[in-house]
């Protein structure tokens, strides 16, 4: 054998032995990775099991097309106040537990749990405006509410003002907690609903839930509330019924695009006074309430989650207003 063949012979030994070397490497890495999704997978089906024997039930039931919706009631005021969530707070009654404490020596306050939210059941109906408004009064129609205020966070200022187009003999006032405004840019883009569905079902939500910064910390919830809300937003996080919600967003505010608040319905409006994303936030609140009768907005620093740092200044001038206004 010739050198120039010995060499080649040797080079070809040496690649074969770094290909089988990079083979196992790689081998190895896909093992690692397929090994941490199961324990990923197997560790949120066990902690979910786990996890619903410990959720303590709140409110009540109330029957809605054939399924439980979880309504709270506090509070035996001669006024009644309904609190609509914003898109994707997985617990409302215990999300707004700060706002309801402060209200419901003053008011009865009704907390609805909407289809896919807290300890509601979930639905296969679409999560149009419609259909979402319907549910919510058939709810107090059962409970035989007929007269109330309707308060909104968030996205239920595009379920509000639907609401109130078609309840406006029910509604006596309407107040928004940063509440969306059927104008406000950038509702049209495309959500990716297949990475959230496939991040519930994989346990990986779960992880990074656990990893990120806790939501609640140096909020004014009782260690035990914040447990339960963490229990059920692992539960309830990007379930089917919300993230069909998710996909109609963008109709949905299409749909709420001409409508406008009646001129002689109160309207109250707490809005984010440093909203970075929207540089038009407080503008579009106040076009809101401009023709009204009675209206007002009112800003305060903090985050979108108003209520869960300024619910003491929102039920003292939820209080002020409506006497006003009356």
């Amino acid at each position: 054998m010739t050198q120039t063949e010995e060499k080649k012979t040797g080079n070809g030994t040496k690649f074969k032995k770094v290909r089988s070397i990079l083979l196992k490497i790689i081998g190895a890495i896909v093992i690692a990775i397929v090994l941490f999704l199961g324990i990923v997978y197997i560790t949120n089906v066990i902690s979910t099991n786990s996890e619903q024997k410990r959720i303590e039930p709140y409110g009540q039931h109330v029957s809605v097309d054939g399924k439980n919706m979880n309504v709270l009631i506090q509070g035996e005021g001669e006024e009644t106040i309904v609190l609509l969530p914003g898109f994707g707070t997985a617990t409302p009654a215990l999300d707004f537990k700060l706002l309801i404490d402060e209200l419901s020596p003053f008011y009865k306050v009704v907390a609805v749990e909407p289809f896919g939210y807290g300890l509601s059941d979930g639905t296969e109906k679409e999560r149009t405006t419609e259909n979402i408004v319907g549910e919510v009064h058939e709810a107090l129609q059962q409970l035989n509410i007929n007269r109330y205020m309707l308060m909104g966070h968030s996205i239920a200022g595009i379920y509000g003002i639907d609401y109130v187009s078609k309840y406006r003999n029910e509604v006596t006032a309407f107040v928004g907690i940063d509440s969306s405004v059927p104008t406000q840019p950038g509702m049209d883009v495309k959500l990716p609903i297949k990475k959230l569905e496939l991040l519930k079902k994989s346990g990986l939500l779960r992880m990074m839930m656990k990893l990120g910064a806790d939501p609640y910390a140096s909020l004014a919830f009782d260690d035990k509330t914040v447990e339960q809300m963490k229990m059920i937003s692992y539960k309830s996080m990007n379930n089917d019924t919300i993230l069909n919600e998710m996909g109609h967003i963008s109709s949905n505010f299409k749909g709420a695009h001409d409508l406008t608040f009646p001129k002689d319905l109160p309207l109250l409006l707490f809005v984010q006074a440093n909203n970075e994303g929207i540089k038009e936030w407080i503008p579009l609140h106040e076009g809101q309430v401009k023709d009204s009768v009675h209206g007002k907005v009112i800003t305060m620093d903090g985050s979108h989650y108003l209520h869960h740092t300024k619910f003491k200044e929102i039920a003292e001038n939820v209080r002020a207003f409506m006497k006003e206004a009356k």
